[in-house]
């Protein structure tokens, strides 16, 4: 992978993880309040859920933007997607199915962070530390 290829991979992870925690809080949190109370989540631990998720998000958005000890970034992320994807099918299994596959997008994300990671172990010159 070319270095500009590399870097546009970590910008556009680095958008979808810092949009998405703004998204998650700011213009979208009545839909996370919905998915929770639909598992029997609400009141302040809901908002302890959706806070520390958004909160989350953005910090490993911004990690991707400094680019410093990226292998460990790679890995909090993949460990983020895995659990979101664990509790969200424990939550309600049709997000599997849902026509914008908001499960199913997790499976390439997934296989790209760690294509990243895997880069990053050969050519350290990626991962400045």
């Amino acid at each position: 992978m070319s270095s500009a290829m590399y870097l546009a991979a970590r910008i556009s992870l680095s958008f979808m993880w810092i949009f998405t925690g703004i998204t998650s809080t700011f213009f979208a949190q009545e839909i996370g309040y919905e998915v929770l109370a639909n598992s029997g989540i609400e009141g302040t631990l809901a908002d302890i859920s959706i806070w520390s998720g958004s909160i989350l998000d953005v910090i490993i958005g911004v990690w991707l933007l400094i680019g410093k000890k990226l292998k460990p970034c790679y890995w909090v992320q993949m460990l983020v997607i895995l659990t979101y994807t664990l509790l969200l099918t424990v939550i309600d299994a049709s997000f599997w199915i849902h026509p914008f596959g908001p499960l199913t997008k997790n499976i390439p994300l997934l296989v790209m962070i760690y294509c990243l990671y895997r880069i990053d172990c050969v050519r350290p010159m990626h991962n400045q530390t």
